[in-house]
């Protein structure tokens, strides 16, 4: 069953991967293409974490994140080895696990994590992202559903 969990996450790591090279073999850095009038591919490079956060920490940051997503690796894998029968949860916990490890690969190869996916209204933008951070982002509203589900259904533990 943990197989099955895993191999979800390198296939997030993988077309994560395979996208990122795309951009990174197709445009230059900041060069990007207007898809349709809220939608941009571009080739950003975002040094820090989520909105950049710390961005411009003089490179400490690399590492400070690489850490993190190492032990976070971890903790979702053994808990993936715990939970590999409630399908909901493991399928949250894949979704992360892939995307860290893929902006992780990236953090390790660059030095930053490459941003390609743009959107925007007008002159106003949403802060670029990637395969890997939607993986997290989906991951992360499976697991609050489920909570939710859990609460609806009373299995919850008080």
């Amino acid at each position: 069953m943990l197989s099955r969990w895993l191999g979800l996450s390198a296939l997030v790591i993988v077309l994560d991967q395979i996208a990122k090279l795309f951009v990174i073999s197709h445009f230059t850095y900041l060069e990007s293409i207007t898809v349709n009038g809220v939608f941009d591919l571009a080739r950003l490079h975002n040094a820090g974490a989520a909105f950049s956060f710390l961005s411009e920490a003089g490179g400490m940051q690399r590492w400070l994140f690489s850490g993190i997503a190492v032990i976070a690796s971890v903790s979702i894998t053994l808990l993936l080895y715990k939970h590999a029968k409630e399908t909901l949860f493991a399928l949250a916990l894949s979704l992360i696990l892939g995307g860290a490890l893929g902006n992780l690969i990236d953090r390790i190869a660059y030095g930053y994590v490459i941003d390609f996916l743009l959107f925007h209204w007008n002159e106003h933008y949403f802060p670029a992202f990637n395969l890997a951070d939607s993986a997290i982002t989906s991951g992360a509203a499976l697991m609050i559903w489920e909570s939710f589900m859990e609460k609806k259904h009373g299995s919850a533990v008080s």
